[in-house]
């Protein structure tokens, strides 16, 4: 499979559907969508490729796939702009001015009660919703359990709802 030279064509290739497949999972369960994660994984088949003469020197080639596709999709996300509103679009779908005022209020009640919430699950929610985060990543950065992640993130959902469904019964 491997020779002194490294891994050699058949032996890349009997290897490569695996370490796509690879790819695509972890761009997936990184937040990205299908079409991005096809594109991150052509980037590290291709860079896998380039480097295939050095691949034996990895004992686990599968967490160099993962390693890969994570900066590859975070490099990825960087460099994408953010999407922006057309205001002429945002005034142009709104029936009145009624209308539009109370999207302006709306936001402004969400964005009020996003900061009552405590700063942890402040920051889990921006992780997870604006910045498309795993748990798993998350737990890392925060050095904290996937579980406690994900009952953080439970508990602010289910605070905002409460708060929704209590601002429209009014």
């Amino acid at each position: 499979m491997y020779s002194k030279t490294g891994m050699d064509r058949n032996a890349f290739e009997q290897q490569a559907r695996s370490w796509r497949k690879k790819a695509l999972q972890v761009s997936r369960s990184c937040g990205a969508g299908k079409d991005e994660a096809e594109d991150i994984a052509q980037d590290v088949m291709l860079r896998l490729w380039q480097m295939h003469d050095e691949l034996d020197r990895y004992e686990k080639p599968e967490a160099l796939v993962t390693l890969m596709t994570r900066h590859l999709l975070r490099n990825h996300q960087r460099r994408r702009k953010p999407e922006q509103f057309d205001e002429a679009m945002v005034v142009s779908l709104s029936n009145s001015p009624h209308d539009l005022l109370e999207m302006k209020e709306d936001d402004a009640w969400l964005d009020k009660r996003l900061r009552q919430l405590p700063t942890t699950q402040r920051t889990l929610l921006y992780m997870r919703e604006v910045e498309r985060r795993s748990h798993e990543e998350i737990a890392r950065l925060l050095g904290i359990e996937t579980t406690s992640v994900s009952t953080l993130l439970a508990r602010a959902r289910r605070t905002l709802l409460e708060e929704i469904r209590q601002r429209n019964k009014r």
